[in-house]
């Protein structure tokens, strides 16, 4: 057996030392964010990196996030799992369950990450009490945006704020030869608008339907009630273009007075914003409408995940990326140019961000003081993936056939979830 002695042990120590020392910052993101202003947030993020002494690399997987979840299980399945990637919701906790997540705690606990970041994501970022992710931003999914042309056209005095007064305000917008709601039917927006419907009319049946997953509950009278708004918005409310519109297009039609509302993420202020829209002027922002009477907010983030690595550089490089991330500089600039607001609370939105985001800053703590706050299980924060598909599947199949009753819809939706579990 080899004895080491002190001189030794000093020298290991020394040696380690110099190791970490000499240890260069590195890191490859692995993200979905290919195109226009999502390809330049993250170019932005790679630019910070950079400038804080790091080696920046990037792999950009074009398309939903099944193909960026592909590219992840082959390079872990090589024995080559990415330094970070770019994921949400449950899909954090499944890779965690794999023991190759990094563990981030000690820089959290240095940086004081549990004090500044939203307390919905803590449960989200630390899916079993350790960070393994850090949020990028907040985005909120129940607003809706208006057009002041159309609504004084129709003579709709101001934006509705439940749902009764919406469908008051569309039948007025209708009657005056317009379109009541911008849409554009897929999964994703369907199911956008439809939990917005769920979360506006009975917060309660929301959280157990959407969060929990309860069968009982998507099967439910305040299930049938809430399809039964869906059918009536797409019955009489949208257009017959719906089907194979381009999503950039809905914002617009705002914006240039074709329809009074447009129910979707805040990501349409980037969209409007790049198309010329004025807000204030082309397009007013709300909160969607709620039958409970307080500030309310659905939200969804875009979060980086970091798995354990053997080389030095590469660890350091997870620690630079991973504070840099939360950084109160790159949660304002990054979020500026997307259209949410940052996952840190501390951050002044008082200059640099647009009107709709200081206002969801304001909702947002009103609705954590109101405990009014909830993820999105549209956008992949709550229910697992199997979950969220079948109720997705039902809401577009219920959208797209207007034969289909609503007790129909909430039949399925609760059988479709069962045969999952």
């Amino acid at each position: 057996m080899k004895i080491l002695t002190k001189a030794g042990l000093g020298l290991m120590t020394l040696a380690l030392m110099s190791t970490s020392a000499l240890a260069e910052p590195k890191t490859l993101l692995l993200h979905q964010w290919a195109t226009g202003s999502d390809a330049a947030a993250i170019a932005k993020l790679g630019e910070m990196f950079t400038a804080a002494g790091g080696t920046w690399e990037q792999t950009a997987i074009a398309g939903h996030t099944a193909n960026t979840l592909a590219k992840l299980r082959a390079d872990v399945v090589g024995g080559n799992a990415p330094p970070a990637v770019q994921l949400k919701g449950p899909e954090i906790a499944e890779w965690n369950e794999t023991g190759m997540t990094a563990n981030l705690d000690e820089l959290a606990a240095s940086e004081g990450w549990e004090a500044v970041v939203a307390p919905e994501l803590l449960p989200v970022m630390k899916p079993a009490d350790h960070w393994v992710a850090v949020p990028m931003n907040i985005h909120r999914i129940n607003w809706m945006w208006a057009s002041p042309k159309v609504m004084e056209e129709a003579g709709v005095a101001e934006v509705p704020k439940t749902w009764a007064d919406f469908n008051a305000a569309c039948d007025k917008v209708v009657a005056a030869g317009k379109i009541c709601i911008a849409h554009s039917t897929a999964d994703w927006t369907d199911s956008t608008i439809f939990e917005v419907v769920v979360y506006g009319m009975d917060i309660d049946l929301y959280r157990k339907a959407f969060v929990e997953g309860d069968p009982e509950a998507l099967r439910s009278d305040g299930m049938i009630k809430a399809l039964d708004q869906l059918r009536t918005m797409t019955s009489k409310y949208m257009d017959s273009g719906i089907v194979g519109r381009d999503w950039d297009t809905m914002s617009s039609m705002v914006g240039n007075g074709e329809a009074a509302f447009h129910i979707m993420g805040d990501w349409t202020i980037g969209l409007l914003t790049a198309a010329g829209f004025k807000q204030g002027t082309d397009y007013v922002c709300a909160q969607a409408p709620t039958d409970w009477g307080k500030a309310g907010f659905i939200l969804n983030a875009d979060s980086v995940v970091f798995f354990q690595q053997d080389e030095p550089d590469y660890q350091e490089g997870e620690k630079l990326l991973a504070s840099t991330i939360l950084s109160p500089e790159f949660q304002t600039a990054f979020n500026q140019a997307k259209g949410s607001i940052p996952a840190r609370l501390d951050v002044d939105l008082s200059e640099g961000f647009n009107p709709c985001q200081q206002t969801s800053q304001a909702d947002l703590q009103a609705s954590i003081d109101g405990g009014t706050l909830v993820r999105s299980m549209a956008h992949n924060m709550t229910i697992a993936q199997k979950f969220r598909g079948a109720i997705m599947d039902t809401v577009t199949e219920f959208v797209n056939n207007p034969d289909m009753g609503a007790e129909d819809a909430a039949n399925v939706m609760a059988d479709a979830v069962e045969a999952q579990m």
